[in-house]
């Protein structure tokens, strides 16, 4: 790989001359610049983020720390803050903890070793300490908290939204699948869900889990219809358990939506391929990542926010897994 030395060598200028070419600062003769640039073609040269964001006192990269990265709603999440990002030439640094605190730690050093100028973190404790100590703004995605910037969707409307829909097309024996407890808009999915339920006086029943990931979800699905065989209506808590649920109902020859109605939550690209197609709760999570980009610049580049905190409304995706209603 080049350095900026062998572009000096190549160019038969300085290494500062090379400096101030890439930085656009200080005086460099025409002639010297196409030298300079001609080398760096050649050479098929990049420089260095990290050094470049010292020599000129600001950097440009970005930390994003993600939960769960093999979990499809994230990456959509990711890619609304990288588009708005890159339209503002900042890059970014990712970071995946898999909902492990030290791992989680572990990232938010690094970003700090590489002088980012700001984090968006999707962190299930906001309020931990190591945060609180962050001399940098920071934006917290897909997770709230009472008095830092946050980006979030509408959890317990979208628990409610399952809830109203689910019974309005006939389902009597519920079950709601509350997802990991220490995970904030899980809980709130699974409350708002439990609240209608109560509303309309039905009984159901709850299957806790302690993860969203893949390689549980079958798992989930399966003690669902040993503990629970007559259910006729599941509340997913996302829409990998969803589709979990929905391939262990044809294992068992359970009909969807006639025997069982199922909805997820996220409306993550694959919910509109499953056969049946997977009715859900939409979350806007492109239109977010980008709003906390955009609310992330804001705050580094000093200007004046009126609102710290989003809120996204959330609504109901009728698609195959749930019964057609007059």
């Amino acid at each position: 790989m080049a350095t900026i030395k062998d572009v000096a060598g190549r160019a038969g200028v300085s290494v500062a001359t090379v400096s101030r070419v890439l930085n656009g600062n200080g005086y460099v003769h025409e002639d010297t610049r196409q030298k300079v640039e001609e080398a760096i073609r050649a050479l098929n040269y990049t420089p260095n983020e990290v050094a470049r964001s010292l020599y000129k006192k600001k950097s440009k990269l970005v930390g994003l720390l993600l939960p769960d990265i093999t979990n499809p709603y994230f990456p959509q999440l990711a890619r609304g803050v990288e588009d708005r990002m890159q339209e503002n030439d900042y890059r970014l640094i990712f970071g995946n903890s898999d909902e492990n605190r030290e791992k989680e730690m572990d990232y938010i050093q690094t970003f700090i070793q590489n002088h980012v100028v700001g984090i968006i973190s999707s962190t299930n404790d906001p309020g931990a300490e190591m945060y609180a100590e962050l001399r940098i703004p920071i934006v917290f995605l897909d997770r709230t908290t009472s008095d830092r910037p946050s980006v979030y969707a509408d959890g317990r409307e979208g628990g409610r939204l399952a809830a109203r829909e689910i019974i309005k097309r006939g389902s009597k024996r519920i079950t709601i699948i509350q997802g990991p407890a220490h995970v904030g808009p899980a809980m709130d999915r699974y409350e708002g869900a439990v609240e209608v339920v109560r509303e309309r006086g039905l009984s159901y029943d709850v299957l806790k889990t302690t993860s969203f990931s893949f390689t549980e979800a079958e798992g989930w699905a399966q003690d669902l219809f040993r503990l629970y065989p007559d259910t006729d209506g599941v509340i997913a808590s996302n829409d990998i358990v969803a589709s979990a649920v929905l391939q262990e109902a044809f294992r068992l020859g359970k009909r969807v939506p006639e025997d069982v109605q199922i909805i997820g939550f996220d409306d993550i690209p694959l919910s509109r391929l499953l056969a049946p197609s997977l009715s859900t709760i939409h979350q806007p999570a492109y239109e977010m990542g980008r709003e906390a980009a955009e609310l992330l610049i804001q705050l580094m580049e000093g200007q004046h926010i009126e609102r710290k905190s989003k809120q996204y409304p959330v609504h109901f995706i009728e698609r195959q897994t749930t019964r057609k209603v007059d």
